[in-house]
């Protein structure tokens, strides 16, 4: 059975919680989306048991410190694991041209030469594109361009083992250029930055980011059968799960999800 494990929930300054990525896997492997902002994701992956060996594939929404940094530390390990001999095959990253630039800067100046060089003969990055669409794992996977004025940002629409429609926002509202990608997901990601409530304390329209009855009146619009609301601020982190609920029910009829950090969602 496919699952996403949420390895993180939180929003770039979190401190009660760890930046917002997860794994989607389908019992043997596992597709890695965002790395959160520091070696952390070594940590939530341990918590998860998840191991390298199972992460073939990952995908970057953007070039952001808080989803860019963990993958940097992801791919120094497993560059570590193949150098060693520990690790069998190759991995597979899949991002937009923006984080393509920063990923090869950020480890030619900060590897050891001998993991640089795994660039191109067991590390792949492949540059993708509006609308693309590529097999990952057993999944169809489609990228869309969020439409982010805050940096070049991808979201996806993957179609699972089942017939499923997982669709992911990437970590910023719906625009409503992406509707044919968002339209009918069964299960839908989306950020939920704040309670609306209390939008005069995060004032998240302002920067790009949703508030829960935003994130709940965009998905009962687009017919979404399930939708997980993460990317928040964590002063709520104790009761963010029944505050969040409390407010979204109001918008949204469908099933809601507020998990936290390592919770498992079966898809």
């Amino acid at each position: 059975m496919d699952k996403i494990v949420i390895l993180g929930t939180g929003k770039a300054h979190v401190t009660e919680c760890y930046n917002s990525c997860f794994a989607l896997c389908d019992g043997e492997e596992c597709l890695l989306v965002d790395g959160g902002g520091g070696n952390g994701i070594l940590i939530a992956l341990k918590k998860a048991d998840i191991c390298w060996q199972q992460i073939h594939n990952i995908f970057v929404t953007h070039e952001h410190i808080d989803h860019l940094f963990g993958v940097i530390w992801a791919i120094r390990l497993i560059s570590f694991e193949m150098l060693s001999k520990k690790y069998d095959g190759d991995l597979q990253i899949f991002c937009n041209t923006e984080v393509y630039d920063r990923i090869i800067a950020i480890c030619q100046m900060t590897l050891q030469s001998k993991m640089f060089s795994l660039f191109g003969t067991r590390i792949f990055l492949h540059r993708i594109n509006d609308g693309e669409t590529r097999q990952i794992m057993n999944y169809e996977i489609t990228f869309f361009d969020i439409h982010s004025s805050a940096a070049l940002q991808f979201g996806f629409s993957a179609k699972l083992t089942d017939g499923q429609k997982l669709t992911i926002l990437g970590d910023e509202r719906f625009d409503p250029a992406c509707v044919n990608y968002v339209y009918g997901s069964d299960w839908l990601l989306s950020d939920a930055y704040c309670l609306d409530s209390e939008s005069c304390i995060f004032h998240p329209n302002a920067i790009h980011h949703s508030t829960v009855k935003d994130a709940c009146q965009a998905a009962q619009l687009l017919h979404v059968k399930n939708l997980i609301l993460w990317h928040t601020e964590d002063t709520h982190i104790y009761e963010r799960k029944n505050l969040y609920e409390a407010e979204g029910q109001q918008y949204f009829s469908g099933n809601l999800y507020v998990p936290n950090d390592l919770d498992i969602i079966e898809l």
